[in-house]
């Protein structure tokens, strides 16, 4: 057997360095539309610090949504993007994950898009144990179409369609990703930009499915659930003395909801598989983006041009 290859002292001091990157560098070519204080501008700067902080480059990073106030984010940062279809961001996403192990790929999107009509999505990714990190900004309405009850708003809240008040119970999705299987289960707020950080570098880091809700204020159609409210009832898990090793725990910590409302890492399990490590023919040939594409290169040059 051949001998390792060790890299001298010079080698090691002439290798090309990755650039040292800030948030500023992944500020995207448009400005966001949201209105003046939405927690979103939380979440994207987090998310923005997060991956600088990480060390990745814009093209180790691919953003994904789906439909919503919170779904423009992907044209807000600079890295690869997709908008996809309303509910359908987490399936676009697998497929990518899949399709490319190298990339960071992190889903953006809010609690309608994920809950509701993207809810069948949520629950199988989760099993599956998909590597890519799901944030959602849950501000308990849906925003973009002017302010109907969501998934996520409370029972007898009053909104555009619920002018008497909603009879449905709130969806927790704490407790529901816990059970359906996610490995890496945090809740963040946007007005806690440090925490917030931290916690989405830890997902991102995270080898398997990540979620990480945030509670993103909408200061437009959802004056109950505001940011003052969240400020005076959040409080972080890790100063409550929570062990996000024990599920049974992190279940019953996500279903607390009241004068105290838990943030931090609920759970966090690193011995389960990801998906792509479980499928034989991505064990055995590698990742799909990364194989011969098996065509001549005349042929190859043509697609090229077409699609140009």
């Amino acid at each position: 057997m051949a001998e390792p290859q060790i890299e001298s002292r010079t080698q090691l001091t002439t290798r090309p360095r990755r650039p040292a990157l800030s948030a500023k560098d992944f500020r995207g070519k448009v400005d966001p539309d949201w209105c003046p204080g939405c927690g979103d501008f939380g979440v994207l700067n987090a998310l923005k610090t997060a991956v600088a902080e990480l060390g990745l480059l814009p093209h180790e990073v691919l953003t994904i949504s789906g439909i919503g106030c919170s779904s423009n984010l992907p044209g807000y940062i600079n890295t690869y993007g997709m908008h996809t279809l309303h509910g359908r961001a987490l399936a676009v996403a697998t497929g990518a994950q899949l399709g490319n192990h190298r990339l960071k790929v992190v889903v953006t999107g809010g609690d309608g898009d994920g809950f509701g009509i993207g809810g069948n999505h949520f629950v199988h990714v989760m099993r599956r144990n998909v590597d890519l990190t799901y944030i959602v900004m849950d501000n308990q309405i849906y925003g973009l179409t002017t302010g109907q009850v969501s998934p996520t708003s409370r029972k007898g809240m009053k909104t555009k369609s619920t002018p008497f008040g909603s009879v449905e119970n709130p969806v927790n999705p704490i407790p529901m990703a816990l059970v359906c299987g996610a490995t890496y289960v945090a809740r963040g707020f946007s007005g806690q930009q440090k925490h917030l950080v931290a916690l989405i570098k830890g997902a991102i880091e995270h080898r398997g499915f990540a979620f990480v809700d945030v509670f993103s204020p909408c200061v437009t159609y959802n004056h109950e659930n505001t940011h003052e409210f969240f400020k005076q009832r959040t409080k972080k898990l890790e100063e409550m003395g929570h062990d996000p090793k024990d599920l049974q725990a992190a279940i019953a910590k996500g279903g607390e909801w009241g004068e105290t409302i838990p943030i931090g890492l609920f759970y966090k399990n690193e011995d389960v598989p990801a998906l792509d490590e479980l499928e034989p023919v991505l064990a055995e040939s590698g990742a799909l983006a990364r194989r011969p594409l098996d065509i001549s290169e005349e042929n190859a040059r043509a697609l090229v041009e077409e699609l140009s």
